[in-house]
């Protein structure tokens, strides 16, 4: 049935969720090998199929020309054979992963006897909801299954063709491996009806949302939803330059910021010089931003080293540009670079240029390196097998945010403890809790 449009969206996403929980329950039992070899035969079949892929994606990219978008939109919407060689690559960096599911990230004993394990378990469904980028297709169905979740996928309608040929690879290499096919979907229309409908939870067969895009997308999902949401808005990313700083490695590393992919949520928005290098790695780095064609938006001290140089404003400062603009400011040393960083930036990606690292705050060294490809991150996969906040004796959570996640009991109470005053919940942090909590009739 071609779902492209439908007149009964409700009906039709109500039915994919039902889906999705009962391949979520199989897909979480499933062997590591069986996961990896389903990603393994997706890349395959990425492979095989560039040609559909390509064929599917200039289709995409011919509707969205008639629409007048901007060249930022377009860069993140286009696909190459190259980049359909990443994309299956990034799916078998993935199946290479460890396993997170049944991990054990630590383990307690209770002043009474009773042994605790923390162990990572699938949360369940995800949803992500994504808008131009037709490789976060592949991304987020490979993570999610790589952690044991079924996932359900809602791309952008711009970049319905090339999704939906990315996920026909998918789907193939869950047949190949055994594993059911619903547990990676792709909503089958266009129709924005059918985000509100994830939002509302499907009648409880979403158990987190994930959304992947521009600010007024993340900040809908926030808005609106009524199940957990792992979120993070525009990326206002900035370099900083310290005194004494390699002026052509400070060169390098700034064009490749800032002009390598503008329209991406990592690329350069602010650069951050140190008062004392600005007198010799000012003007050069100004001067080639604006020769390879970039807008410069800058201070009083930056405005004087080349006339084209705009003003910036205050706004400049919190602007994702997504395009060939940078905000250019002198600051007056590490510190207040990392003062200015942390009232106009975004905790997305920022970097500081240092010519050695001696004497330097371990605090500078602080990043959210959130735009590295989720294809190559095990942190990522590990973060979709997480646990609760509260478990409870029976073994599944009660976390408020209502991920779900188990607790393995490796030995009862000892004889004579087995009193009104044995602790029946015990709360997960980072370390082993040392933090009873009374019983509860």
């Amino acid at each position: 049935m071609n779902r492209h449009e439908t007149s009964d969206v409700s009906a039709l996403m109500r039915d994919i969720g039902a889906r999705a929980r009962k391949a979520a329950r199989a897909l979480g039992l499933a062997e590591a090998a069986q996961k990896a070899n389903a990603l393994e035969a997706a890349g395959r079949a990425i492979r095989a199929n560039k040609a559909k892929i390509l064929a599917a994606n200039a289709e995409d990219i011919a509707n969205a020309k008639q629409q007048n978008i901007t060249a930022a939109f377009l860069d993140r919407l286009t696909l190459t054979d190259k980049s359909v060689d990443a994309i299956a690559a990034g799916i078998e960096a993935v199946a290479l992963l460890p396993d997170p599911v049944g991990e054990v990230i630590a383990d307690w004993q209770q002043p009474n006897g009773l042994m605790f394990q923390r162990v990572r378990t699938p949360l369940g469904v995800v949803a992500v909801i994504y808008e131009s980028r037709p490789n976060v297709t592949a991304d987020a169905g490979s993570l999610c299954l790589k952690a044991g979740n079924a996932v359900i996928l809602r791309g952008g309608s711009d970049s319905f063709h090339s999704s939906r040929a990315i996920h026909e690879c998918l789907v193939t290499g869950l047949k190949e491996a055994g594993l059911p096919e619903d547990a990676i979907q792709l909503v089958p229309t266009t129709d924005r009806a059918a985000v509100g409908e994830l939002l509302t939870g499907l009648s409880g067969n979403i158990d987190v949302v994930v959304p992947r895009g521009g600010k007024s997308l993340v900040e809908r999902v926030q808005k609106e939803a009524r199940v957990p949401v792992f979120a993070h808005l525009e990326g206002v990313c900035h370099v900083y330059i310290h005194a004494p700083a390699d002026l052509d490695m400070a060169k390098s590393i700034v064009f490749n910021a800032k002009m390598r992919r503008t329209g991406v949520c990592g690329a350069a928005e602010t650069l951050l010089v140190d008062k004392k290098a600005a007198q010799t790695h000012l003007k050069p780095l100004v001067e080639m931003l604006l020769e390879a064609g970039c807008e410069v938006r800058g201070d009083e001290a930056s405005r004087a080293t080349d006339s084209r140089v705009k003003p910036a404003t205050e706004e400049d400062w919190y602007t994702e540009y997504l395009d060939k603009i940078i905000a250019v400011k002198v600051v007056g040393g590490l510190q207040a670079a990392m003062d200015h960083i942390a009232k106009y930036g975004s905790q997305h990606t920022d970097e500081r240029k240092f010519s050695c690292a001696k004497s330097i705050p371990r605090s500078c060294f602080t990043m959210r390196l959130h735009n590295s490809p989720m294809a190559a991150s095990s942190a990522s996969a590990r973060r979709l097998a997480s646990p609760p906040a509260v478990c409870t004796r029976a073994g599944r959570s009660a976390s408020s945010s209502s991920l779900r996640s188990s607790i393995v009991f490796t030995a009862m109470v000892r004889p004579g403890l087995e009193g009104a005053n044995t602790p029946r919940f015990a709360r997960y942090a980072d370390r082993a809790p040392r933090r009873k909590f009374q019983s509860r009739a």
